[in-house]
């Protein structure tokens, strides 16, 4: 068999047994212990499922202390992101995804120059950050590039 890896946004919380009973509306059987730990878990879908606590914390993390793998994950679902070690207030990242644009809607002069005879060029996804010039302004930076103290971090969160 192959051996797979991935990532979803959840809802959960720590439940016994007791309460996942109750609230399933089932009857305690003789042989369970009500005062069992596990995470009730909450799927997009509203499908829910009672996950082994050790099993839950191997496969998830909460979304404000994400590492830059899950971060990116996120972006790549269409999440913003940011980090609570940034300085400045309100910045957070996003995923512009990969598009082609037509020739007649462009007006950059450089890339007007990357068309040449074609008429559809195809522009590569690129991460974007909202952030505040020097001044204090709102701006946005295209092409944001992480340090390595942004990848190293463990302080991502998904902004919403």
């Amino acid at each position: 068999m192959k051996k797979y890896i991935g990532t979803k946004e959840i809802k959960a919380k720590p439940m016994t047994r007791g309460a996942y009973n109750a609230f399933k509306g089932w009857v305690m059987l003789s042989n369970e212990v009500a005062a069992e730990e596990r995470n009730f878990v909450e799927y997009p879908d509203g499908y829910t499922s009672w996950s082994p606590k050790k099993v839950f914390e191997e496969a998830y993390r909460e979304c404000d202390h994400m590492t830059f793998g899950l971060a990116i994950e996120a972006l790549k679902k269409g999440k913003k992101v940011a980090r609570k070690g940034w300085n400045g207030k309100g910045m957070y990242l996003w995923l512009l995804p990969e598009a082609k644009i037509k020739k007649e809607w462009c007006r950059d002069e450089r890339l007007l120059e990357c068309f040449d005879d074609k008429e559809e060029l195809l522009c590569l996804g690129s991460i974007r950050m909202y952030t505040h010039d020097s001044t204090g302004r709102e701006a946005v930076l295209t092409g944001w590039l992480a340090s390595q103290s942004d990848m190293l971090s463990e302080d991502w969160y998904i902004v919403e």
